[in-house]
């Protein structure tokens, strides 16, 4: 069977209590990835990690530690880890032995003022600098500034500091372990420490089935353009103009997973590119971005532009699409002021729904928010009140959708220790799982939905899920809002929820009152959004309770004025 087939989902992971645990579990990362993307590795890539294998236990734990610290340059006599159980210098003698160091590697002044204190350099840099006509006690920051048109030219230690310079060496495979930690990882956003640090088996995770169609990268020209998109953002993240960066920016792919990268990519680029007072190109950047930000911050800047006949046009086909409440509410504002400039007729401004809101003068307590003072002001035996805010919502879609959730789309899972989806939150989520999606859905019609969500709480208990919060979905919580509230309601809030998850998977109100016994079934709960003397509604909170409103969900804002006598004893 070739490496990328295996599926097994089974890995060992390291205790804490064994001082080498990072070894361990950098162990796993590498079994990882010579076991499913071993395909996508050259012949000389996969000597190279089998060759660490090899290693003696100290020179492989010393030689993890480099490839966890930043860079891939190191000071010999600072590598301090007693934990090795040898002498550092024995472990890295093998290490350089086996070939993974260049021992007397070329520094770029730069490099060379991060590697040696200020105490170390000036001895050496004295003379540079006396030639320079700088005087010898300069700081360090500008001893560098001074030196360093002078010396643009990379040299080895000795030839900076002298024969008796503390030892620098390179690690040589930085590149291919951030190859590895890309194809393990799905990203390079995270660094080694976030896996290899961690004890993992405190947290229970959903198995996914692994298999080579599931993998985001399915040929080694998609890793290598990864790592191109990666190179282009961190260009961008240091300074480099946007129209440098555009020329290396790569083409489109029919990867769906890459293509959602690039889009972010392009609206970065476009907002560093309109920054720059590079109109032209910031306009190609969000045209060319499938991002559901870039269309509005393209649509802004043809008005600044004063092209507004053009950002009609783009405005007016737009609005007839599917839309989260912020790009409705900020496509809006565009049109109307569009309009006004045009002649146009605008659109007619939304209905504003009447939001209930009740008020409540109570007594101030001690101790305890004002959400619990009003739960205990409310609560009944017989309409019991509880505080959930986002959890419980969040927590029924999460246990009726949890098989979709969890599909092995390509992309969204890349090792066995995810607590979501990867592309949980990005543009295409929802549409590369509609029809289970829908399915989910037909659950509510069909009143099965109740069997599925109490058969994954029973059978998932514990187990990570990015909208499931367990100690507040307790088996009293779900047995009453399974009993009160209607599938149709559910149905309504867990679309909203999926037009932006992102958005919507907060603003939720505060308390949740059942009502049991009420004849009407469809008035048998209410949410409760609680605001204290002063405080106000935020806007997502503001956009669900108007949603509320137009579905016919009962919600209601409950403010709150204290009692001008004492706290309550």
């Amino acid at each position: 069977m070739s490496p990328a087939k295996r599926q097994s989902t089974q890995l060992a992971t390291a205790d804490l209590d064994n001082p080498l645990y990072y070894l361990e579990n950098m162990e796993t990362v590498l079994g990882w990835v010579q076991s499913h993307h071993g395909d996508l590795l050259t012949a000389e890539e996969l000597d190279r990690l089998a060759s660490f294998h090899t290693l003696s236990m100290p020179a492989r734990a010393l030689l993890t530690r480099m490839v966890m610290r930043t860079g891939d340059l190191f000071r010999s006599d600072k590598l301090k880890y007693p934990e090795l159980g040898v002498p550092e210098a024995r472990a890295l003698d093998e290490i350089m032995e086996a070939g993974w160091l260049d021992t007397d590697p070329l520094l770029s002044l730069d490099e060379l003022f991060r590697l040696f204190t200020l105490g170390e350099l000036r001895p050496a840099m004295e003379p540079l600098l006396k030639a320079a006509g700088e005087p010898a006690n300069l700081p360090k920051g500008r001893m560098r500034d001074a030196l360093l048109l002078r010396f643009p030219d990379p040299l080895i230690v000795a030839d900076w500091l002298g024969q008796h310079a503390r030892p620098v060496i390179r690690l040589k495979t930085m590149a291919l372990f951030d190859r590895v930690r890309l194809m393990f990882f799905g990203n390079l956003r995270q660094s080694w420490s976030d896996f290899v640090l961690v004890e993992l088996g405190h947290q229970q995770y959903e198995p996914v089935t692994f298999t080579p169609d599931s993998r985001a990268f399915q040929y080694r020209s998609e890793v290598d353009l990864y790592l191109a998109m990666h190179q282009c953002r961190e260009w961008l993240d240091q300074g480099v103009l946007a129209h440098e960066v555009w020329q290396a920016v790569p083409a489109p792919s029919d990867n769906a997973w890459l293509t959602s990268r690039r889009d972010r990519l392009l609206l970065e680029l476009g907002r560093q590119a309109e920054r720059q007072g590079e109109r032209k190109l910031a306009l190609e950047a969000f045209a060319s971005s499938g991002h559901r930000e870039a269309r509005l911050k393209q649509l802004r800047l043809l008005e600044r532009m004063k092209r507004h006949q053009e950002a009609w046009a783009i405005a007016s086909e737009w609005q007839n699409q599917e839309l989260s409440d912020a790009e409705a509410q900020g496509l809006a504002r565009i049109l109307k002021r569009l309009a006004s400039r045009l002649g146009e007729i605008p659109p007619p401004p939304p209905e504003q729904p009447l939001i209930r809101e009740i008020t409540f003068t109570l007594p101030k307590p001690e101790v305890g928010s004002v959400e619990y003072a009003v739960r205990d002001h409310l609560y009944r035996d017989e309409a019991p009140v509880l505080y959930v805010e986002n959890t419980l919502i969040n927590g029924l879609f999460g246990l009726l959708c949890w098989q979709t959730i969890f599909a092995p789309v390509p992309g969204a899972f890349f090792h066995p220790f995810h607590v979501g989806p990867a592309d949980l939150t990005r543009e295409d989520f929802v549409s590369r799982r509609k029809g289970s999606f829908e399915q989910c859905f037909a659950r509510l019609a069909d009143g099965s939905y109740r069997e599925r969500i109490l058969a994954n709480y029973r059978a998932k208990q514990g187990t990570t899920n990015p909208f499931v919060i367990w100690p507040v979905i307790t088996e009293e919580l779900l047995s009453l809002a399974l009993d009160c509230l209607p599938p149709a309601d559910l149905e309504r809030l867990f679309r909203r929820l999926l037009l932006n998850i992102r958005e919507h998977r907060s603003g939720f109100p505060d308390l949740i009152r059942f009502l049991p016994n009420a004849a009407e079934p469809d008035k048998r709960y209410e949410m409760i959004e609680v605001k204290g003397p002063g405080d106000r509604l935020q806007d997502h909170q503001i956009r669900w309770l108007e949603f509320f409103a137009v579905e016919g969900i009962p919600a209601s804002v409950c403010y709150v004025r204290w009692q001008a006598s004492e706290a309550m004893e």
